[in-house]
């Protein structure tokens, strides 16, 4: 039941679409700062961290501060349902 749980939460993430450009773009470019991120899906920084720290939540992507910065990846380990979705972005 919790990893059904998981999966509800980690697709309602995903369902969103510039949560799902997010996506596409760490998998192309495997780290960004949260401004590169934002000037590429057109939004304001703090809606894209906003959209981070849902996607952060869920597991889906990891962080480091460097500095003042603060970089996201793709998580190392991935719901194979994500690992599904990715292969087609």
């Amino acid at each position: 039941m919790a990893d059904r749980k998981r999966l509800e939460r980690i697709l309602k993430a995903t369902a969103n679409r510039r949560r799902f450009t997010i996506l596409a773009y760490l998998k192309k470019e495997k780290e960004a700062p949260v401004g590169r991120i934002a000037e590429h899906i057109h939004l304001s920084f703090k809606s894209t961290s906003r959209h981070l720290a849902i996607l952060y939540s869920t597991e889906l992507v990891e962080r480091t501060q460097r500095s003042s910065e603060v970089f996201y990846r793709l998580s190392d380990v991935v719901h194979p349902t994500v690992s599904e979705i990715l292969k087609h972005v």
